[in-house]
């Protein structure tokens, strides 16, 4: 912010070196001759056409002239005499057949240079006003005149452009439709530099997403405006011009009373009036990944907050529950309070320390933490709740024993190392390969083992084993998670399945939890037609049998690991600006290129509109406007080209009931990621 406030400066004394105009001992009122006062008296009111987008120079606001230039010329007017009505250009190109054809008597902002003086058509006046041209390029940039460089020019600087070229015919011009469009261009390395009016620039680079850009000065070329009068071209056409030579002369005899000292007022007025003002986006822009933080615990919030709700509802409904269900909220009370009060003083501390960026880097880790533990609540939940409806189903597909094993000690130990338990496993497998769930099975296990070791205090023990026994055609798998720990009270072990159960004594000695694991296992374990048992005695640990048949599946095609395929072009289709700029940048971060479509009926034009094979991968959102994520995907699905039944379609959506996982594989696509996205599970997905 020092930097662009020192970049109005620096203009401002700039436009005292530089602005243009007589002393101001010269009379107010010119000597205007006997033509020109005839001109005056039969010209009441002039059309003027104005540049709309060179803030604070010339411009429109509120649908009206305004800027440096419109002051200039209502003093103009007040010295001559005429009057003008105003009237905007378009921002790019505007060529004579349009400016006679629109009946334009002037133009403001004009470049005043040889390829103006000489072309056909226009006359021009002396110059009212005057500053610097500079160069604007990222931070790092070396500038040098016989550099081969891609400059950004606006279609509405087309004589710039021609200067340019004359001038540096070693820079390769690229045009732009404006002002904004070249400085993204330079911001994003699409071109080397752009070259425009220095209070222009000041203006946009006040922006922050233009933060990591910087003002070049150029000695020798300076940016001198002036009026020009729209003449017709012909034989036949030398009364009208001989009108527009004693206009020129008028606007000049006008121009020559403004003294330096009220051109320097004008342009301080201009720029001290017409700064950028900060809006919510830019605020977005410079924290986003604060307020993406924000957003998801705000969410988090929401949904808990719903969950509760329904909750209390349902204690009302059922008394039998009711003080169990009490404890629950007041175990949710705590549960949620702490690590909510620890986001909102850690979001306070990162605002704090914003530019302090080891400290902002340890509190963005804490939250991260936060955040998961969080996740976690709301994940145990939604599988409560969605345990208590008959849609819910487990999956039947090949499981690898030995890796799933293999992942929950290695899990399991690093745990259980932290807390100084020893840690016991013991596997004893005789068929590898059953037909199960192996993301439900590994939830039972976590849930059993991270149980043992919250109760199991540093020094003790806790015993993993794995044994199978033959059973027919099929293979009973028994897992045993055994602890030493403070163990559980007879009574509360007849409930330790029910849902929000929880022993008072565990909740009170600092132990996080919902209650929900245990039933949430217990629901888990019956889908897949196995059971768990407990045996428990206080003061001496506790015994979990978790147990199920399955059917026994033979061992899987061998897969060639290729590693990561070329980075595949994403399209993003996701109606939330902020999900999907987070989203771009996290994959832009990965080299992964993308393009976002704000809902579904515009990301199916955009892959329409895509040469075949431009999209690797569409990262669908399933709740859109216009048309939704399934709707989405079968219209690409039915498209006459190649690649629309190839292309890789995943799923991205907060709800994560299987019948919506169902409906994204009917509706033609090929995987499903939950949010908030863990972004490498995303990556995994991306590159199969």
């Amino acid at each position: 912010m020092i930097k662009k406030v020192c970049g109005v400066l620096i203009a401002l004394v700039t436009a005292a070196v530089l602005s243009v105009g007589v002393s101001a001992e010269i009379e107010d009122i010119p000597d205007f001759t006997a033509k020109e006062q005839e001109y005056i008296s039969s010209h009441s009111t002039l059309k003027v056409g104005f540049v709309p987008d060179r803030i604070p120079v010339s411009f429109s606001k509120n649908g009206e002239f305004a800027g440096i230039s419109r002051y200039i010329l209502d003093r103009v007017s007040e010295i001559s005499g005429i009057k003008f009505e105003y009237s905007a250009l378009p921002t790019k190109d505007v060529t004579y057949d349009y400016l006679s054809g629109n009946r334009f008597d002037l133009v403001t902002s004009v470049e005043y240079n040889e390829e103006n003086k000489h072309a056909r058509g226009i006359l021009i006046s002396t110059p009212y006003l005057s500053s610097r041209k500079v160069v604007v390029a990222r931070e790092k940039f070396e500038f040098r005149f016989d550099g081969d460089f891609t400059v950004a020019v606006s279609t509405g600087s087309q004589t710039l452009k021609k200067v340019l070229e004359r001038a540096f015919p070693n820079f390769k011009i690229r045009d732009y439709d404006t002002i904004s469009d070249c400085l993204d261009a330079v911001n994003n390395g699409q071109a080397d530099l752009m070259i425009q009016n220095q209070y222009v620039v000041e203006y946009w680079l006040s922006k922050p997403i233009y933060e990591g850009l910087k003002v070049i000065p150029i000695n020798g070329l300076d940016d001198e405006l002036c009026f020009s009068a729209v003449v017709p071209i012909g034989d036949n056409s030398d009364i009208l011009r001989k009108d527009g030579e004693t206009l020129i002369g008028i606007l000049d005899k006008s121009i020559a009373c403004l003294s330096e000292d009220e051109v320097l007022n004008y342009i301080i007025q201009g720029v001290m009036e017409n700064q950028y003002s900060y809006d919510i986006g830019d605020f977005f822009s410079r924290y986003k990944y604060s307020v993406f933080l924000f957003s998801i615990f705000f969410v988090m919030i929401v949904v808990l907050g719903l969950i509760l709700v329904r909750l209390r509802i349902r204690i009302a409904e059922s008394r039998a529950n009711a003080k169990a269900k009490s404890e629950f909220l007041s175990t949710m009370n705590h549960e949620l309070c702490t690590p909510l009060n620890g986001m909102i003083g850690l979001n306070r501390l990162m605002s704090q320390n914003i530019d302090a960026p080891k400290k902002l880097e340890e509190y963005l880790k804490q939250s991260t933490v936060t955040a998961k533990y969080l996740l976690a609540l709301v994940n145990d939940l939604l599988d409560s709740s969605m345990l208590q409806t008959d849609t819910f189903k487990t999956d039947c597909i090949p499981v690898d024993l030995v890796l799933l094993t293999e992942t929950v000690i290695t899990t399991a130990r690093n745990a259980m190392t932290e807390r100084g338990i020893e840690f016991m496993p013991s596997v004893e497998i005789i068929e590898p390969y059953i037909f199960g769930d192996s993301v439900r099975i590994q939830q039972v296990l976590f849930n059993l083992l991270d149980n043992a070791r919250k109760f199991t205090l540093s020094g003790g023990s806790v015993r993993f084993t794995l044994k199978q026994e033959k059973s027919g055609d099929d293979v009973l798998n028994i897992f045993t998670v055994a602890d030493n720990g403070r163990g559980m009270s007879e009574e509360f072990v007849a409930n330790a399945f029910d849902t929000f159960s929880q022993e008072l004594e565990t909740v009170s000695n600092g132990n996080q939890g919902t209650g929900l694991g245990l039933s949430i296992s217990h629901r888990l374990a019956h889908l897949m037609n196995g059971d768990i048992t407990c045996e428990s005695k206080r003061g001496m640990g506790s015994t979990f049998t978790f147990s199920f048949t399955a059917a026994v599946s033979g061992a899987p095609e061998p897969v060639e690991h290729t590693g990561h395929k070329i980075k595949p072009r994403i399209l993003i289709a996701e109606d939330n600006e902020l999900n999907a700029e987070i989203l771009t940048e996290l994959l832009r971060s990965e080299g992964i290129e993308s393009d976002v479509a704000e809902n579904g009926k515009k990301a199916l034009e955009m892959f329409k509109d895509s040469g075949v094979g431009s999209y690797g991968v569409i990262l669908m959102d399933l709740l859109m406007p216009e048309l939704d994520g399934f709707e989405t995907a079968k219209a690409i699905r039915a498209l006459e080209r190649p690649d629309a039944k190839t292309v890789r379609i995943i799923a991205c959506t907060a709800n994560s009931y299987n019948n919506e996982y169902e409906k994204s594989i009917k509706a033609g696509m090929n995987d499903f990621v939950t949010k908030p996205v863990d972004i490498d599970v995303l990556f995994e997905k991306i590159y199969q």
